[in-house]
This record gives C-alpha cells, structure tokens and sequence, in this order.
C-alpha cells in the first residue's frame, strides 16, 4: 500500500471497529507507551536526535527517519536506485505515523514532504506537535 493518502471508506470507522481502533486497543492491552513519530527533514537530523533524547526521558517510544538520504551511502548507486529508495523510505515513514499516537515535527522549516507527512497524519486524527510552532503550515 502507497501512502500518504486520505483513509478509504474501508479503513474509516463505521459501525464496526476501524483498524485504527483495534490497534489503539492492542496498544491499551499491551501497556504500551505513546509512541511519537518524528518527521521533519533530514537536514535536521542532529536536532531529531535531540528530539528523541528528550522523548525516550519523558516515558515514549520513539521512531524516526532511520536514513539521512542527504548523505552519501553505497546503498544508493545512482539515481534510480535513490528514487527508488526515497519511495520505499516515504512509505515506511508514513506506516510510522500510523502506528504512533502522536507526531512531533521537528525544525523551524517544514517542505512539501514533511506538509504531506502533517496532513496525512491529521487525516489519520493524530496529534501533531511541534518544535517550532510558527512552522505549523495550519496555524
């Protein structure tokens, strides 16, 4: 499945519990801790670190972009392989916001990437805070 895109008439809540609902349940059962997702770019990979120091101290589980594609590396060859791992890696990150209670966007500056990554998880009811509030494109 291809994300982001706005919950199908599947996957929004009807009578019947959403998948959303049961996972949250799941979660509740297991005694989880809230999860936080950061996003934001990867030029802000220092501060992301940052961020997930001062989450995992105050009791939440924490994921984060795992790749700074910024950075060279040998899994990236060339430009097809990069394209096709940035896709790959854009999927991921949106099933992390799916999982995660909460999202906290990090950094003064949000593209068109980390907008997409706020509206899908607001279109998902998720929480979204930020480091920099005047970088909220909603407020």
């Amino acid at each position: 499945m291809s994300y982001p895109q706005p919950l199908t008439p599947e996957e929004k809540p009807t009578g019947e519990k959403s998948a959303e609902a049961e996972l949250a349940e799941a979660k509740q059962r297991l005694r989880l801790p809230p999860i936080v997702v950061i996003c934001g770019s990867t030029r802000f990979m220092t501060e992301m670190a940052e961020a997930d120091l001062r989450e995992t101290c105050a009791g939440r589980i924490v994921v984060k972009p795992g790749v700074d594609m910024k950075s060279p590396h040998g899994l990236r060859s060339g430009p097809v392989e990069t394209d096709a791992l940035k896709a790959r890696l854009g999927d991921l990150h949106r099933a992390k916001i799916r999982l995660a209670d909460e999202v906290l966007v990090v950094g003064p500056y949000v593209g068109d990437s980390t907008r997409a990554e706020i509206t899908y998880a607001r279109s998902l009811g998720k929480p979204v805070r930020f480091t920099h509030p005047a970088a909220d494109p909603g407020a």
